[in-house]
């Protein structure tokens, strides 16, 4: 009784890592409730713009659905491409080393426009049976993009793993491939985190060279109706803005998740 008398507001101290992690999960929700918003009624607002903003409105919404989910599709497989490369780099395979390595060099050697514009005109000339729409192209472009890229911070978060927590894991008898999922990846993912997220936004960006290759994304709704009306100055600045948004609210998505993943290495 004495000893609960001496620190009688004990129980009542707040949890900070919980409240912490709960408001990460909040972020998270808020920005991708708010990017689905905008993807459904971003037609509304931009209906009461002058012209030619205006009698466009519906033409804008859909290029930035198509600029949403180019960039989604080409994220995820961004991320798992990034995975598959990132361990055949720290293979013990001569052949799988040179191969993911020759990928990376060359996807950063060379422009990402220049990459697009192969996937779409040069491949089906080289594999006649692979014929891939303007969209299909895009997407395998950038998700090799991405991947090449997101396969470095993975190698770079790997190598970061304490050597000491690999002995410690083998000497339990996990084999391999657990070692991998259960004490390499969670901590080699939780470390490029901040490069991955920067790689996605980039990603965002980057699609806008899709209209090389006549995807009717964002930026070619835009080309298109500055080239209609001959008024580039409200299409362009109408168009930076909607791409602002865009980078902003996955900007804020992307932050919510890492002060969730920096609570849990933090906390644990």
């Amino acid at each position: 009784m004495r000893r609960s008398m001496r620190n009688p507001t004990a129980t009542l101290k707040p949890d900070i890592p919980k409240i912490r992690h709960q408001k990460g999960l909040y972020g998270v929700f808020v920005n991708v409730g708010a990017i689905i918003l905008v993807l459904w009624l971003i037609a509304y607002p931009l209906s009461f713009l002058p012209e030619p903003i205006g009698s466009n409105a519906a033409y804008f919404a859909e290029g930035i659905r198509v600029t949403v989910l180019l960039t989604m599709v080409s994220g995820i497989a961004g991320i798992l491409l990034g995975i598959v490369t990132a361990l055949a780099k720290t293979s013990r395979f001569h052949i799988l080393r040179w191969l993911a390595s020759s990928y990376v060099m060359a996807i950063r050697g060379t422009p990402l426009l220049v990459q697009i514009l192969f996937t779409y005109f040069a491949l089906p000339i080289l594999v006649p049976w692979l014929r891939l729409d303007d969209f299909a192209a895009a997407s395998v472009a950038l998700s090799l993009n991405v991947g090449a890229f997101n396969a470095e911070a993975l190698r770079a978060g790997s190598l970061a793993v304490p050597q000491g927590q690999l002995e410690a894991a083998r000497s339990l008898g996990m084999n391999g491939r657990h070692v991998f999922m259960d004490v390499v990846f969670p901590q080699a993912f939780k470390i490029a985190l901040p490069s991955l997220a920067n790689n996605l936004i980039a990603l965002l960006k980057d699609s806008s060279l899709a209209f090389g290759i006549g995807v009717v994304e964002l930026t070619n709704v835009g080309n298109r109706v500055q080239a209609a009306s001959f008024q580039p100055v409200p299409v362009l600045l109408t168009t930076a803005v909607l791409y602002f948004v865009l980078t902003s609210l996955l900007s804020g998505a992307v932050a919510a998740i890492e002060s969730r993943y920096h609570v849990e290495r933090r906390s644990s």
